[in-house]
Order: structure tokens, then sequence, then C-alpha cells
């Protein structure tokens, strides 16, 4: 039995006034969420340039990043130079071709499995290679822009 038949099979019937319960106290467990993740963010914000404080005074750290830093402009130089062989370039080429078509794959494996999912109401589906893998979502939320009109 897959996942959505579970929750089917388990979750009583809600009527509207306990929906709209729900959804209200599911809105107000987000909105206290986001308060906490921000003034986490602020919190850890300071605790990190305190750090950075501490290190940029002492000599030691100093010195060592100073070395680092000298370091890797001599790494990035010598890359450069690796960069300008043709052959090098045409692989670099090929591999953000590869990355890119990659990406797009993604995407729509993505979308065939949003509606393989929608479709078969299951969660799973077996590779050719014999190896069963779970479809899951991931939620994320980003602050909306303002459109200036």
């Amino acid at each position: 039995m897959d996942n959505a038949e579970d929750i089917s099979q388990t979750t009583p019937p809600v009527d509207g006034a306990q929906a709209a319960n729900t959804i209200l106290e599911l809105e107000s467990m987000i909105k206290n969420t986001i308060s906490t993740v921000d003034r986490n963010k602020e919190e850890l914000k300071k605790y990190k340039e305190m750090i950075d404080s501490a290190l940029t005074n002492d000599e030691r750290y100093r010195d060592a990043d100073l070395k680092v830093k000298e370091l890797a402009k001599e790494k990035s130089k010598a890359k450069v130079n690796v960069m300008q062989n043709q052959a090098t370039r045409n692989i670099a080429e090929k591999a953000k071709e590869l990355s890119f078509e990659i990406k797009e794959a993604n995407l729509g494996l993505s979308e065939y499995l949003r509606e393989y999912q929608r479709m078969t109401g299951q969660s799973e589906i077996e590779g050719e290679d014999g190896e069963v893998r779970e479809i899951i979502y991931t939620a994320k939320l980003i602050k909306k822009t303002k459109q200036h009109t």
C-alpha cells in the first residue's frame, strides 16, 4: 500500500469549519516559524560578525589569511594558464553543455514524476536499473518581489 492510500484510509473526512480552523492554525504555525527563522538569522549574523572580528584581531590568523590569499592568486593564474589550452577549453565547454542538459532533463523529470504520481497515486517508481526510487517534493518559501508598474 502506498502513502496516498495510507493517508486516505487513516484521515477522517473534514468538515468546513474544522478545515478552516486547521488552515488558520497552519497559517499561524507558518508565520511563527518564519519569524523564528528571521530572528535566528539576525542573531547568527551577529555571532558571525563577532567571530570575524575576533579572527581579524588575531595576528597569526591575519598572517595565515594573507598567505592563503597570495596562494589563491597563484592558483588562479595557474588555472588561467591551463584553461588557455584549446583541449582544456573544449572539455570545459562540453562539461558546461552536459551540466545544462542534466539540469533541463531534471526539470522535465520533475514534471513527469508529478504527473505520474497524480495519475497513479503512487509515490515510488522502479528505474530501468531495477532500483526503486521514492518521489518526493520539497516546498520552499521565498519573498515575493514587489513589481512596480
